[in-house]
């Protein structure tokens, strides 16, 4: 029987991420780390899990297999609008700032950059997002990708979208593997294949799309495109190793995991 070139993908993703479970000095621990934390917020509404699932399958992944997470930062803080309107930890020395939002928004929306002590733009949240038509995605320009990290959150979402809302890593294979975080309440594309994967959640009636990932679609890029702030991997090993062993997810997804909402 063939597989789909996404279903292969998953295929080989899930064999990777076995071997680094294999190799890891961890026994299965939690993903979270019981840091004292600046801010008021609570502990982390989840756990991150490294997920070979296809595609179609953000909400419901099967065949896990997980390395130990590497633990987050010591020490935490957080940020909240003037107006109170979002809320969200972060690492202690990451700077979190309120940027104007891009033309087109709604009236009252927010767009906030948190960057890293040197600079690095990590995340950006924002809200009041105007729906913005599926674009053609052409079957030979289709590309397959595989959702490595997928965990459920409690924000506000649109009663018809897809799934409920979900904290994401996937990667999209093209001259190399392609990989972008965030949040999305909506599944890729059919059999494990698409042209780009956003990284918006649909919101309520009368709230607008929202927003909190490295950057707003990803895609496959061409060889003289910037990548960044995607991330670019030259094998799946690399990219399994970025979720269950690197210390920057982990701070990441712990994050958006965090963001609260105010309808």
């Amino acid at each position: 029987m063939s597989r789909t070139p996404g279903a292969a993908l998953a295929a080989a993703f899930a064999a990777v991420v076995l071997l680094s479970a294999c190799n890891t000095d961890g026994g299965g621990g939690p993903s979270w780390t019981a840091a004292p934390q600046t801010g008021a917020s609570a502990q982390p509404k989840g756990t991150g899990t490294a997920n070979p699932s296809a595609g179609a399958t953000e909400a419901s992944p099967s065949g896990t297999a997980a390395a130990s997470a590497p633990a987050t930062a010591a020490v935490w803080k957080t940020y909240t609008d003037a107006a109170r309107k979002v809320r969200f930890d972060l690492p202690e020395n990451w700077i979190a700032q309120a940027v104007t939002p891009d033309e087109g928004t709604l009236p009252g929306a927010l767009k906030v950059e948190v960057k890293a002590t040197d600079g690095t733009l990590m995340a950006t949240l924002k809200t009041g997002l105007p729906d913005v038509p599926a674009a053609d995605c052409p079957a030979d320009q289709r590309k397959p990708y595989v959702v490595l990290s997928s965990v459920p959150v409690e924000l506000p979402s649109h009663e018809a979208a897809a799934i409920a809302p979900h904290v994401v890593f996937r990667v999209i294979q093209g001259y190399k593997y392609f990989g972008s975080y965030g949040i999305t309440n909506a599944v890729g594309g059919a059999d494990g294949m698409a042209c780009s994967l956003g990284n918006v959640v649909r919101g309520p009636d009368g709230v607008g799309n929202y927003s909190f990932s490295d950057l707003g679609a990803l895609k496959a890029f061409a060889p003289d495109e910037k990548v960044a702030p995607a991330k670019a991997f030259d094998t799946l090993e690399q990219a399994g190793k970025y979720v269950s062993q690197g210390s920057e997810f982990a701070n990441v997804q712990r994050m958006l995991m965090s963001l609260m909402i105010n309808t």
